[in-house]
């Protein structure tokens, strides 16, 4: 913006009404490409505010200064520049340390603070950021906001919008709205008495002997009742003996089956054996994954007993 002049106000005609818009065209910056942005109303009220603050009163054109480039480290040729000031009768151009300090200056004058009390400290690229928050929250899309700021990618656009706990809450609780619009109504009906208490009774009947049935609410159970080879019991720490009790017995009874001749039950106690076997691997595995590694790290008593005896044994070596 310290690079904006008269010149960068352009006018263009709308082909399909014949209206006039004001233009901005803000030179190259981020993507060393030109842009040209829309003028809002209130922008082109400040604007105009700028242009007759800084046009000569006699002539009614905008002085032309020329400005010094800090990135490109030469002086610019004299242009109408916007953001000009009069200091002690000679007409410069504002650069970015004179704007932060007049913007200080301003918050300093307000006596507005931060949510700890503290005075509030902005820097210019702050409105980008504001800007552009401001901007997606009011329903502009992302890749449009990206076009404005002139960002490459827009992952840098969605860097710079600021997500708040208070928006996220209010974005679901829109987007369930809008899912429901979309459903049939009747699938949004007030359960009846029966269907409560069978939505309830299904969890009070997921405690087991051995852990919680995770089956999903309506679903029959796929292994009628032998849960020891279901995928969906999950064994609680607690129960590991009962569950070591259970394999044992097992064991013992693929024994006799086999003493026995009874191939056709062998079977079965083989496949209740394998998931008891898989039921305790997932309790040793959740035991490994808690349970917390000592990497054998000295303590500082140890360090200095260490340093003594090492020095010990040098001194020794030494005589």
């Amino acid at each position: 913006m310290l690079e904006a002049s008269h010149h960068s106000l352009i006018q263009y005609r709308l082909p399909t009404t014949g209206e006039v818009v004001p233009l901005l065209q803000i030179a190259p910056s981020k993507t060393d490409q030109e842009r040209v942005l829309l003028v809002s109303p209130e922008l082109a009220d400040v604007l105009s505010t700028i242009i007759t603050r800084v046009r000569d009163p006699r002539t009614g054109v905008v002085p032309q200064v020329a400005a010094y480039d800090y990135n490109e480290r030469v002086w610019n040729p004299p242009m109408p520049l916007l953001f000009q000031y009069d200091r002690s009768g000679e007409i410069s151009a504002m650069n970015g340390e004179f704007l932060r300090k007049c913007l200080n200056d301003v918050l300093d004058a307000t006596g507005l603070t931060d949510a700890d009390g503290r005075p509030l400290d902005f820097d210019p690229h702050d409105f980008r950021r504001i800007f552009i928050t401001d901007a997606i929250r009011s329903g502009l899309p992302p890749h449009i906001a990206q076009v404005i700021a002139g960002h490459a990618a827009i992952n840098t656009t969605m860097g710079y919008n600021a997500i708040y706990p208070a928006e996220a809450i209010e974005a679901h609780r829109a987007f369930i709205a809008r899912r429901r619009s979309l459903r049939p109504s009747e699938e949004y009906r007030t359960p009846t008495s029966e269907e409560w208490d069978a939505f309830l009774g299904h969890f009070e009947r997921r405690k087991l002997s051995i852990g919680i049935c995770a089956r999903a609410f309506g679903t029959a159970c796929i292994h009628e009742h032998a849960c020891v080879r279901c995928s969906m019991l999950r064994p609680e720490p607690e129960q590991r003996d009962r569950l070591v009790e259970i394999r044992d017995n097992l064991l013992a009874r693929i024994l006799e089956a086999e003493r026995e001749g009874w191939l056709g039950e062998m079977e079965g106690l083989q496949v209740s054996l394998a998931g008891a076997q898989d039921k305790l691997a997932q309790l040793d595995a959740e035991e490994t994954r808690q349970r917390t590694s000592d990497l054998g790290m000295p303590t500082y008593s140890n360090l200095a007993g260490r340093t003594s005896t090492a020095n010990l044994t040098r001194r020794s070596a030494t005589q």
